[in-house]
């Protein structure tokens, strides 16, 4: 189990490496290519992404967990069928997406964006993000499928060419065709279907156990239980996604573009932090998910544990870098005047504390799921970030100046809510219905 373990976490984390290091780096090239308005559109036009985000959590997850399970049980039929139906939904809102982007940019645009400098780069970069809504939705998808079904390297590699092909294609499209912001979300889109192409080989393998298949019980049904496991996880994402939409308007209205730029570095600087738990939630929910199928509750303790320890590390070590080397990371995202340096700085101090509640809350919320906990996980994604706008919001009014310890604020109130509705409800991390073989523990 341990080398298990070591085997789907490393891959996990290189899976979420690459993204956050494409990210990252995306973020880096754009503002040295393009300059901080650029940075600042992208992260403008980040609400699109956190959504389509959402909708894989929803339907791509939920289904992976429900997978992951019955592959444990050797359900093999039934975790194809599940694998069927989430590949099938992920594409179709993929495509609908795709529709907006040709049909209404100006319309999302307008939702996004309402400063009137940064419109024109944030509807170029958010319009070729709506008409690569199909790769992200297939890539996202697939990549976690193929990793629950037993190639998690092949997975791991695939995400790795997808963010090298787009980094590459940021310089190129920006510096040497020409194309602007617009370039690094065609890029990004590019990236997707190499990674997509390399993923389909999993599918080639004699132990694979997806396919698309149908059957003649109701889809209506199974739907319903891939939507009810991902609930949690789509709720946080929608959280998230409102709680970056409103904190742009504040910082906006409250720091101007100073402002707006800092909050950039740091959603950037959260990319770091979305690599460990990122990681952790994979492997919780692929290894993790097929011990609950077997029943195995010694085992499923096993990898939280390794899980909670690892990401403790990481982060600890993590904070420490960003409180001595804030400046350097705000010059890497083309930060070149006093004030936007020293304010960057301030911010990413704060945020390097901020997200450490962050993440272990949003692991706990995977481990209340699995765990059968469902009005907690669910309870555990609304407050994520449902508590931080109305903090942030009321500090932007009584105290500006410590508009940056919002976020803090509200995630140590919410651990604090958590552990008193735990105890107060007397729940218990046990494993609900094993299977019938299974050792009773």
């Amino acid at each position: 189990m341990n080398k298990t373990f070591w085997r789907f976490l490393g891959s996990s984390i290189l899976i979420a490496l690459s993204g956050c290091l494409g990210n990252v780096v995306d973020g880096i090239i754009v503002g040295n290519l393009i300059g901080a308005d650029g940075v600042s559109a992208v992260n403008l036009s980040r609400p699109l992404i956190q959504f389509m985000f959402t909708i894989n959590m929803l339907v791509a997850a939920g289904a992976s967990m429900l997978v992951g399970m019955n592959l444990g049980r050797k359900d093999f039929t039934r975790a194809a069928y599940l694998f069927t139906l989430s590949i099938g939904g992920c594409l179709a809102f993929g495509l609908l997406m795709a529709m907006c982007g040709l049909l209404m940019p100006d319309t999302v645009t307008g939702w996004l964006c309402q400063n009137e400098h940064l419109w024109h780069a944030t509807r170029d970069y958010a319009q070729w993000v709506l008409l690569g809504a199909p790769t992200y939705m297939m890539a996202w998808a697939l990549g976690i499928h193929v990793g629950v079904d037993g190639s998690p390297q092949l997975a791991s590699l695939a995400v790795v060419i997808d963010n090298a092909v787009n980094l590459l294609l940021d310089v190129v499209f920006i510096q040497y065709l020409g194309l602007g912001i617009a370039g690094s979300s065609i890029a990004t889109a590019v990236g997707h279907l190499v990674g997509i192409a390399i993923m389909m080989r999993h599918f080639c393998y004699k132990d694979n156990h997806l396919r698309l298949t149908l059957q003649r019980s109701s889809a209506t049904a199974a739907f319903r239980q891939i939507i009810s496991q991902g609930a949690p996880l789509a709720v946080a994402s929608i959280c998230l996604t409102m709680l970056l939409v409103s904190a742009n308007s504040i910082v906006v209205a409250t720091l101007g573009r100073t402002g707006i730029f800092a909050f950039a570095v740091c959603m950037n600087l959260l990319q770091l932090y979305n690599l460990f738990v990122a990681g952790v939630c994979r492997t919780i929910q692929s290894l993790g998910a097929i011990q609950v199928g077997k029943g195995d509750d010694d085992a499923f303790r096993f990898v939280l544990r390794k899980s909670f320890r690892f990401i403790t590390v990481a982060m600890a070590v993590t904070c420490l870098f960003v409180w001595i080397y804030p400046e350097a990371i705000a010059t890497l995202f083309g930060a070149d005047t006093p004030e936007l340096l020293n304010e960057t700085d301030h911010a990413l101090r704060v945020f390097a504390l901020s997200f450490i509640p962050f993440c272990y809350i949003y692991v706990l919320m995977i481990v209340y799921k699995l765990y059968d906990h469902h009005r907690m996980a669910l309870f555990i994604s609304f407050a994520l970030s449902l508590t931080v706008i109305p903090v942030m919001w009321g500090i932007s009014v009584l105290a500006p100046q410590l508009l940056w310890y919002s976020y803090i604020i509200a995630y140590l109130l919410e651990a604090i809510i958590i552990f008193v509705l735990h105890r107060h409800y007397q729940l218990r991390f046990v494993i609900s219905n094993p299977p019938k073989n299974a050792k009773n523990k």
